[in-house]
């Protein structure tokens, strides 16, 4: 299945320059969407990517991670925004283009001996994907890979990642 042909394209969102990869269209079809799970899912198996949890990065990592953490026997975690987790949380600041930005995880959810895989919808310039390892392994988590349903290439975000499997279903 092309799954390409069902992400949109939406020219200058949110700013002009940016062509937008909208998911929404995948995410509606049933076919394209159950096949984009099932693919990620028979990916990482091939990779061996086998984890204790899946952890998803907010918003659309949860789309994709959840059903992912079903199908691979994990469980799943969600890495959030500043003040969107209500219990105790740790915390990491990371550099973006202008300025900074913060993810948080529940200080009780993983342990060092957890071994996790990364989920998001998509890697641009790898900061998010890469403030989420260093959160992981500020816990002391092995991260065993990541999944991507779409990778932006020219941005070359996979430079920024550590040497561990990467899946990707879709390229730009």
């Amino acid at each position: 299945m092309d799954i390409k042909a069902l992400i949109r394209n939406i020219p200058d969102f949110p700013k002009p320059g940016v062509m937008f990869r909208d998911i929404t269209t995948l995410l509606s079809n049933q076919e394209g969407l159950r096949y984009t799970i099932d693919t990620l899912c028979q990916k990482c198996k091939h990779q061996s990517l086998l984890p204790d949890y899946v952890v998803g990065i907010e918003s659309r990592g949860f789309l994709f991670g959840v059903p992912l953490a079903y199908q691979l026997k994990a469980g799943f975690v969600p890495v959030r925004k500043p003040g969107k987790l209500p219990a105790a949380v740790h915390q990491v600041e990371y550099d973006l283009e202008y300025g900074t930005d913060k993810l948080e995880i529940h200080q009780d959810t993983l342990a060092a001996h957890h071994r996790v895989l990364i989920i998001d919808d998509l890697i641009a310039t790898g900061g998010t994907a890469r403030a989420t390892v260093d959160l992981l392994e500020k816990i002391g988590c092995e991260v065993l890979g990541f999944a991507f349903i779409i990778e932006l290439k020219a941005l070359e975000g996979r430079q920024k990642l550590p040497a561990v499997p990467i899946v990707t279903l879709v390229d730009y």
